[in-house]
Order: C-alpha cells, then structure tokens, then sequence
C-alpha cells in the first residue's frame, strides 16, 4: 500500500512545527536563563554599589564631622584670642584712666599751688602797701622829715624789700629753671659724646728717630758737620743729637715739616748713602710723601665725618690739621669729632645737620694757614671756605666758633658748643702748668672785685670758684644775685672749656668762753 502523500506533506509539516515549536521553547528557556543570570547579576551589582555607597557615605559623614570639629575649634581658638585682646583693650583702658587720673591730680595740685603762690603774692602786696601807709603815717608823726626827704627814705625802703624780693624770685627761678634745662641739656650732650667719642692722639714738639747703632750718628753729623747742616736746610728742623743711645731728636713747631725730617732721616739711615746731594734728593720724596698722606687724611676725614662734595683745596688743606696739635689734642680728630657732636645735637634739636656737620668739620681749618696768614685762625678759616665757595650760614658758622664774628644761625652756636664739649672733656688737651695758673688766678681776682667778698677760692681743677662773702654786707637774697654776677662776668672776660660753678658762702658765727 502506498503511503498518501498529503499525509507525508502533514506529517512533514507537523514535525517542522513540532521540531520549530521545540527549538522556540529552548530558546525562550535559554533567555529565561539568561534573563535569571543578569537578574542576579543585576542584583549582586547593586547590593555591590549599595556598600560602596554606605561607606562612601560613612567616609564623607565622618569627614564633614572632623572638618567641623576642626572649625568649631578654630571659631574656639579665635574666640579664646578675642578675649584675650579684649582684655588687653581694658587693661589698656584701664591705664589710660589711671594716668589721665594722675594727671588730673598733679593738674589740681598744680592748679592749687599756684593759687597758693597767688594768694602768697597778694598777701605780700598787701604788707607792702600795709608798711608803705606805716611808713607814711609814721613819716605824718615825725613831722620833722621834709616831702622830699620822706620820699626818699620810702624809696629807699621799698628799693631794699624789692631787691630782697627779686634774689628770692631769682633764685627760685634759676633753681627751676636749672632742673629743667640742665637734665635735658645733659642727656642731649651724654648721648652725642656716647655716639661721637674718638680716640685722641697727643702729640709733642719734638720726635724721637731710633738709630740702629751710636756709629750712625757720626754718619749723620758728617764730615765738619755738613750732613747735619744740610739736613736742617733742607728741611727747616732742628736736629739734636746728644748722648741718648741709639736716638736722635727733631724738633720743629712746624709738625709737617718734623714728619718731612723724620721720613727723610729713616730713608737715609736704611739706604746707608748720608751726604748733601743724596739728602736734598730724598727731602723731596719725602715732601711727595708727606702731601699724598695729607690728601689722604683730608678725604679721610671728609669720609669719616660724612662731609661730601669739599673743594679739593680745601680738602688738602684740611689735611694738614693730622699734623697740628692744641693743647696736645690732634686737630684733626677733634674736627671730626665736633662735626659728629654737631650732627647729633643737631639732630635732637630739628637744626639742619648736614649744615652742623660741614661746619663742624671745617671750624678749625684755619688752624692750617696760622703760620701764614695773620689773624684769628675762624676769621682764616671763614675766609678760606668762602673763596672756595661754601655757604653763607657755613663761613658764618666757621668764624664765629670763637665769637670773633656775630653768629647768625642755630648752626654757628652749635658748633662753638661742640668745640667745647670736644675740648672740655677729661684727658682730650693739656694746659701748660703757667697757662693753668694764670687762669686759677684770673678767676678769683674776678671774684674779688665785687663788694662785700672777703676771700675766694678756685677749687676742682678751676671747675668751681668758692666765694665767702662779709655776712654784714651781703644777706642770703643778694647772695643768689652775686653768684649770677659773677658767673656773667667770669663768661665774658675768661675763656676756660666746659663749665664752671660759682659757690657763694654766707656764715655769721657768734663764739663766747665760759670762764
């Protein structure tokens, strides 16, 4: 039997479904796996973003709570330092009250001094017109006293209580006046000593050339003596040579022609060669020498002093003050140390101090032509700096350093100050033992010539005059008034460094013996 071909073709159909059917539902069974798998794996991802999130956020939590911590302690920390300034404000505060408070005080303890010291005076007018109606009632009674004659007589007495009155007011005006200034006075010229002081050199007339053997003397003097002869020619210095082993002296007033000597004369003594010819040459050299160091010591000082812009005349000419001395102080230096105290008093008192300065170091240049032109060495001095073209108030401040010349700045009493300050001070010059007498007894005979002076004595050095005066004649008011006199009259006519102090000494003595 033939097998129907519809029911092949079915059949055929039937398995394609089946077989399409089946093939379907593995693949839907297929992505239902597959669908679980990325479901879990969905799910582990998220549970896994999930901690990741938790600790993130823990991590931030805790991060955000330390950076408050922190901040709450900064705000603490600046809040602690507030508080602290807060008290230092009130501490402040509080002193500020207390010195405003003192002041206040010491204003009312003023306020009633002075009007103790008012009602003092009134009181003292009032006893003067009171004894000025005595007198005059007392005059009416007498009678016998011409009009004129009474006048005179309570002139007389009124003259002697306000003279008595007036050495009382100054004496009491100078005692503050004194404590004021002097304390101010003191620390201004203590701190530009402090600041300014330089070392001295003292210098003599003569100097002293070692010799390496007592045979080179007899090389010196040559033969008849022309070596010496020739050496003082050439050099204008006086050569000693006596029995002081292995030296020679030079003496000369003339300092730069001595170092000229003292130069040319070791020159020789090391090149052996000693006669005329060789020593004219080497006098010259030497002379060479000599004018380079002064130049040299000019700019120096023109440094050292913070002096710019010195004609270079001048500066060659200041020079040679390295080899002048006054009383033993080196001219030099002392020019440099009265431009540093110019500068510093200069400073405290707003004077100009560049010009305090320039002046200062020039105030004593004339010094260096003393042997060559006549007159005061401030009027040389002002004279020279003028030529080479330094300022009015600067020659002013130059010449009138000694009160040759009017001084017309602050600058010009400021110098003359410094020089004394610079001259005054312990050890800077010495006086010869007759300059030193002449001055001790210039100063009591000044003393001597007032009246009503038993006996006087300079004591300290010539620093202080001691007065004794006649108790008879001079009371306690005019003995202030004395001590001023003489202190104005001891300024104008001596010229001493520094200060000196006037004493006046008043004792009355009654003596008895018990027998």
């Amino acid at each position: 039997m033939n097998p129907d071909p519809l029911a092949i073709v079915l059949f055929i159909l039937g398995a394609l479904a089946i077989f399409f059917a089946y093939r379907k539902y593995t693949h839907v069974k297929v992505l239902i796996a597959e669908t679980a798998q990325a479901r879990r794996s969905l799910e582990l991802e998220a549970e896994k973003l999930r901690a990741e999130a938790l600790v993130d956020a823990e991590k931030q939590r805790a991060k955000m709570l330390a950076e408050s911590e922190a901040l709450m302690e900064r705000k603490e920390s600046e809040l602690r330092e507030h508080k602290v300034e807060i008290k230092q404000l009130e501490g402040r505060v509080l002193h500020k009250e207390e010195l405003l408070e003192r002041k206040a005080t010491t204003l009312d303890e003023r306020d009633v001094q002075l009007r103790e010291q008012s009602v003092h005076l009134e009181k003292v007018s009032e006893e003067l017109e009171q004894r000025r109606k005595d007198l005059a009632r007392e005059l009416e009674r007498i009678g016998g006293l011409s009009a004129e004659a009474a006048r005179i007589q309570l002139l007389k007495s009124l003259e002697d209580e306000l003279r008595q009155e007036m050495g009382r007011m100054i004496r009491d005006a100078e005692s503050q006046a004194r404590e004021q200034a002097d304390k101010k006075a003191r620390d201004i010229i203590t701190t530009a000593i402090q600041r300014c002081a330089v070392d001295h050199t003292v210098d003599a007339t003569v100097t002293v050339v070692a010799l390496p053997n007592d045979e080179m003397k007899g090389r010196i003097i040559g033969r008849e003596g022309r070596n010496i002869r020739a050496l003082e020619a050439a050099t204008g210095i006086d050569l000693i040579i006596d029995d002081t082993p292995e030296a020679v002296i030079l003496s000369s007033f003339d300092p730069v022609r001595r170092e000229v000597a003292r130069i040319t004369l070791e020159k020789l003594i090391a090149d052996g060669r000693i006669h005329p010819t060789r020593i004219d040459e080497v006098v010259e050299k030497a002379r060479e020498e000599v004018e380079k160091q002064i130049r040299e010591d000019g700019e120096n000082a023109c440094l050292e002093a913070q002096v710019p812009g010195v004609h270079p005349e001048l500066v060659k000419v200041l020079g040679r003050l390295r080899y002048r001395t006054s009383y033993g102080q080196n001219v030099l230096s002392h020019s440099v140390e009265v431009a540093h105290i110019c500068a510093a008093i200069a400073a405290e008192l707003g004077a100009d101090i560049a010009l305090a300065r320039r002046a200062g170091l020039l105030h004593d240049i004339g010094k260096a032509l003393s042997h060559e032109v006549e007159g005061p060495h401030a009027l040389v001095g002002g004279d020279l700096c003028r030529r080479y073209g330094e300022s009015p108030k600067t020659v002013n401040a130059i010449a009138a350093h000694h009160l040759d010349v009017p001084q017309e700045s602050v600058e010009a009493v400021l110098v003359q100050v410094a020089d004394a300050i610079s001259a005054s001070r312990p050890g800077a010059r010495r006086d010869t033992i007759d300059i030193y007498i002449k001055r001790l007894e210039k100063l009591e005979q000044i003393a001597r010539s007032f009246n009503g002076v038993e006996r006087s004595y300079a004591v300290q050095a010539g620093r202080e005059i001691r007065i004794v005066v006649q108790p008879s004649v001079v009371d306690d008011q005019e003995s202030a008034k004395l001590a001023r006199d003489v202190a104005r009259k001891i300024e104008s006519e001596l010229e001493y460094p520094g200060q000196i102090k006037v004493t006046v000494v008043r004792e009355t003595r009654a003596t008895e013996y018990a027998k």
